[in-house]
């Protein structure tokens, strides 16, 4: 029996249960507000089921294995290997019980989960359909909605999910072997990351990019330190290259690449991993029943209040527009169920950090010393070479660098960028510097422990005022 239109409502009403829309809902119930979470697939969202929380499990795995077969040096001698089967099953435990806790956050701070997909039927209506065969629908009337609908991977013309030999991220974290064989399309982020993944797992990997080389939005001495460890760990590379067509080869499938100059080139392959991007997903919620128009990407533009042209309807995350990151959809959570509670907040996008789990990782916060230059500063920098650091020697890792941004006239910190072992939590105290507006001297007159990877840190800082020590001064 198919139920009847139900109606319903709630003072907040959001959209999308991934890391900005189930912390949004969280924190408005935390303000006193009646508040109703509508989610189509599984809590949590991209991040936590598909992307983020699988991608640094499978990560870890394969750097422990790979650093077992490498440790002749420090005289570790193993044969590790990956059991994919194994590695999954752990990865989908890990996922379980991080959705099944925030289900529980939910439920406990009293918010109402609703299983569903979300339309608008008017500026202060949706129609949010169930769930599973002849469950009906219901009508839910908001005086604010928070969208945080997400994104989801881009494809590639051709190159469609729906074919088994075609990967989409999802996919690759989803396999159950290791392909002999796999070439990845973009090598960005993901590409990168799952890149070195794969080749740590065991398989040939060959990566095609369309730009001149590997983490093209990055600096090119980050770049360099990261190609050139892809490229030690049998990554093969080519650049100024886009695949244009494909065809079944045996077990595996042939690509067809085109460079600009117009040559063709085919790499034979098991499997294709299209990493090239992610796209908004705002499409499916008929914004058009209430007026409001996406960019011509797709994204939703927003204020400083993560209000939309629609002052009561605010959008957060990926939904919202670049950087496409976890934590900033979180940010924007907060101060949208701010806004809707009527409290005295608004974002602050000059601290948001961003991080590659590739090897090493890279982080970065703030401004590079060029867009410090472009927004009127007289920047200093300085940097630290990891081949300087002693905790960086005793974990053979010498391919990297700690970099301080600061005001050479105020000596406040401007930014920062890490190529290095736990880069991504290094990150953090640059972030806090910035964020307090930390001079300097606060950096190098913080007594750092001995040995970590941190003293990079205050190590940088010191170059940058020519007072290094375990370096040279410019």
């Amino acid at each position: 029996m198919v139920m009847g239109d139900v109606r319903t409502a709630t003072d907040v009403l959001v959209i999308g249960g991934g890391p900005g829309g189930y912390v949004a809902a969280i924190r408005a119930a935390q303000h006193g507000l009646d508040t109703i979470l509508v989610e189509r697939d599984a809590v949590g969202g991209t991040c936590l089921n598909y992307g983020c929380i699988p991608s640094k499990a499978f990560i870890t795995a394969t750097d422990l294995a790979h650093e077992a077969n490498h440790g002749e040096r420090m005289g570790v001698e193993a044969d590790a290997s990956v059991n994919m089967t194994s590695l999954v099953e752990w990865k989908d435990e890990v996922v379980d019980q991080l959705t099944g806790g925030v289900e529980q956050l939910c439920k406990a701070n009293g918010v109402n989960l609703i299983e569903g997909m979300a339309t608008f039927i008017d500026d202060d209506a949706v129609r949010v359909a169930h769930a599973g065969e002849g469950q009906g629908s219901e009508s839910i009337q908001f005086e604010h909605a928070i969208v945080a609908t997400g994104s989801r991977p881009i494809e590639v013309p051709g190159f469609e999910f729906d074919d088994d030999q075609i990967w989409s991220s999802q996919d690759a974290l989803a396999a159950d072997s290791i392909p002999e064989k796999l070439l990845v399309v973009g090598a960005g982020y993901i590409g990168m990351e799952l890149s070195t993944t794969f080749a740590k797992a065991g398989s040939d990997v060959t990566v095609i990019e369309m730009l001149e080389d590997a983490l093209p939005a990055y600096q090119d001495d980050v770049s360099r330190v990261i190609r050139e460890r892809a490229e030690d760990l049998g990554i093969e590379f080519a650049f100024n290259e886009r695949v244009s067509s494909w065809k079944e080869e045996g077990n595996g499938v042939a690509v067809i690449t085109e460079s600009e100059g117009g040559e063709e080139t085919v790499y034979e392959t098991d499997y294709v991993l299209v990493a090239v991007g992610r796209e908004p997903v705002s499409d499916a919620l008929e914004l058009e029943e209430i007026g409001l128009e996406t960019d011509d990407r797709g994204f939703l533009e927003t204020d400083d209040y993560t209000r939309t042209d629609l002052e009561h309807i605010m959008a957060v995350g990926d939904v919202a527009g670049e950087p496409m990151l976890a934590h900033k959809a979180s940010a924007e959570g907060i101060v949208a169920a701010g806004v809707a509670a009527g409290r005295p907040v608004a974002l602050d996008q000059q601290v948001i950090p961003a991080a590659v789990f590739t090897d090493p990782e890279v982080a970065t916060v703030g401004l590079t010393e060029q867009e410090a230059e472009h927004k009127g500063f007289d920047p200093v920098v300085g940097t630290m070479p990891l081949r300087a650091s002693g905790r960086a020697q005793t974990m053979a890792e010498q391919k990297g660098f700690v970099r301080v941004v600061a005001d050479t006239d105020t000596k406040f910190v401007l930014g920062g960028q890490i190529v290095a072992p736990e880069a991504s939590e290094l990150i953090g105290e640059v972030a806090l510097a910035i964020e307090m507006g930390a001079k300097l001297e606060d950096l190098t007159m913080t007594v750092h422990t001995h040995p970590t990877l941190s003293e990079a840190i205050m190590e940088a800082a010191e170059h940058a005022q020519d007072q290094a020590i375990h370096t040279l001064n410019r």
